[in-house]
């Protein structure tokens, strides 16, 4: 009889990189990559975890330099208090410089009207545009993940934008072996997404393993919020409740957080990082999935989006 002889697991290397230390590594790097390779970068920051997991990996890929990269943030004037409050308090901490395109301010200079259901997700667009532009960022730090939905499971970590802002699925560069392709056109800025090869569980876990703090409605906490398309939205300037959408007071948390107009709530009552990451793993939804009415729309909403200069 003969026994079995069983390799050694990966794990018996001392010197082999855990699953989130290579999520890690692979961001610090591109973070890295975009310092020497363009002039003016710039991170979207809007105070969601995403956005934080981002910063969080900026300040420790330079540490214990400066960051060298100003925040930028597109406020709807739809925004959750508690993740502008929770923005305002990060930029002051670390000292940092935030530049505001605002929504609202297009809408009463006439520039941008009013959807009629209220959402201003869409609205984003042209003042994202007119910042890059007027600042003239030529590499757009965002949080998109490619769990999270079709159209930004097709980007690459370096995506070309042309003068306008447009993405093109056909101009997308090959990766191979982590080498990055920043070259581009005069008017054209390239978007980097650090965070691509994560998943919302990676997320979390490093969210834990780091002790990164967030904003309270990322865990469970009492709402009043109302029902409309099988999402549990919170009551607001936008618009809503419309007559026959009931007001209560509900267990809620936020899986992604954005434009009050469009982003729902779930119930939970996971009111800890640790509930939160367990919650999660059993789930068969993407947050935006679940959460995000304005990629309802249409089968190709976000891509659309996208083609016109969005996120």
């Amino acid at each position: 009889m003969t026994t079995a002889v069983t390799a050694p697991e990966e794990t018996d290397n001392p010197f082999a990189l855990s699953h989130l230390d290579a999520l890690e590594s692979e961001a610090v790097h591109i973070f890295r990559e975009v310092a020497g390779e363009f002039e003016r970068p710039v991170i979207l920051f809007s105070g969601g975890k995403d956005s934080i997991v981002m910063l969080h990996l900026a300040l420790k890929a330079f540490q214990p330099a400066p960051l060298p990269f100003g925040l930028l943030h597109v406020d709807t004037g739809h925004n959750f208090p508690e993740v502008l409050r929770f923005r305002d308090a990060t930029v002051a901490e670390h000292g940092l410089r935030l530049y505001v395109a605002s929504v609202q301010q297009y809408i009463d200079n006439g520039t941008l009207r009013e959807r009629p259901d209220g959402t201003r997700n869409p609205l984003q667009t042209l003042p994202l545009l007119e910042a890059i532009n007027e600042h003239r960022f030529d590499a757009v730090f965002g949080g998109g993940r490619r769990d999270e939905e079709k159209a930004r499971a097709k980007e690459r970590v370096f995506s070309l934008r042309d003068e306008f802002g447009g993405w093109d699925p056909r101009r997308q560069r090959p990766e191979l072996w982590q080498l990055y392709n920043g070259r581009h056109a005069p008017g054209e800025h390239v978007r980097v997404f650090p965070l691509s090869n994560w998943t919302e569980l990676d997320v979390w876990q490093y969210i834990a393993r780091e002790k990164i703090e967030l904003p309270s409605i990322y865990y469970a906490h009492e709402r009043e919020v109302f029902s409309r398309s099988g999402m549990w939205l919170a009551p607001g300037e936008w618009g809503g409740p419309k007559d026959g959408e009931r007001v209560e007071k509900r267990l809620v948390r936020y899986r992604t957080v954005g434009d009050m107009s469009c982003t729902g709530a779930v119930d939970s009552d996971a009111d800890t990082v640790e509930k939160v990451i367990a919650e999660i793993a059993a789930s068969r939804l993407t947050e935006r999935g679940a959460t995000r009415a304005d990629d309802k729309l249409s089968e190709a909403a976000m891509e659309d989006r996208k083609r016109e200069g969005y996120f």
